[in-house]
């Protein structure tokens, strides 16, 4: 009975997407999954447990190698001893790695993937028969899907020999330009001497002569006149007489 998907269960595996769970077991799980054509397919995946486990891990694996080898007709000893066994279902895709699944045609009510399981639980069985007691593996208690690693990143783009043949040219154009600027101030500047700027020219602003203060005009000293009565101002020379010769 199909259920949906719980937290931890892997999106995918391989190129088959994960619709829902069909059987959870103690060695693995198995899930109804999609082809990329469209096909309804049974996928089972071990549990993290198991999958650390290098012995269940190569029974796992081992199982899914001898279907294969039976349907392309080439039969070992275990092969024969299971003829009685009911059919072995198609293995569509396999992946044997940290996390291996295997993928096989989903048939409702028929053999699926999780006939992969079977061999990963020793159980004292050996062929057909039960010798001595069962027991319980150590990580059995560890029922997880083994998920797959990722992806690794993809590498970093790569130049063309053209793009690297530009980007040294750009480069290359720059570099000289740089250096004929350095050249240019460092040593061209010694070289020519900068001309001396000419004064600016002198502005003589005349300053205006200086103005005379006006002031008011004097009044003559009036001149003695004859005293009435008296005798006339003698002139000058001490000769009494007027009328000598001079």
């Amino acid at each position: 009975m199909a259920t949906p998907l719980q937290y931890g269960d892997p999106p995918r595996l391989g190129p088959f997407v994960l619709q829902a769970r069909l059987q959870s077991a103690p060695a693995g799980l198995v899930y109804l999954g999609q082809a990329p054509d469209g096909r309804a397919v049974s996928v089972v995946v071990l549990t993290r447990g198991a999958a650390l486990d290098a012995a269940a891990r190569d029974r796992f694996v081992t199982g899914i190698r001898e279907a294969e080898s039976a349907r392309s007709g080439v039969r070992g000893l275990l092969s024969r001893v299971r003829r009685a066994s009911p059919a072995t279902p198609y293995v569509v895709a396999w992946d044997g790695g940290e996390a291996p699944w295997a993928a096989t045609p989903f048939v409702p009510g028929g053999p699926g993937a999780e006939k992969f399981l079977e061999p990963v639980m020793v159980s004292g069985m050996l062929i057909g028969d039960r010798h001595g007691p069962d027991f319980v593996p150590y990580w059995l208690g560890d029922r997880n899907p083994a998920l797959p690693a990722p992806p690794p990143p993809a590498p970093p783009p790569t130049a063309t020999p053209r793009q690297v043949a530009m980007a040294s040219a750009v480069l290359a154009v720059l570099v000289l330009l740089l250096l004929v600027m350095v050249w240019l101030f460092l040593f061209r500047g010694d070289d020519e001497a900068i001309p001396a700027q000419p004064l600016p020219p002198t502005v003589f602003v005349p300053t205006p002569p200086p103005v005379p203060e006006q002031s008011e005009p004097t009044q003559p000293s009036p001149s003695p006149g004859p005293s009435e009565g008296g005798s006339p101002t003698p002139l000058p020379g001490g000769s009494d007489d007027p009328g000598d010769a001079i």
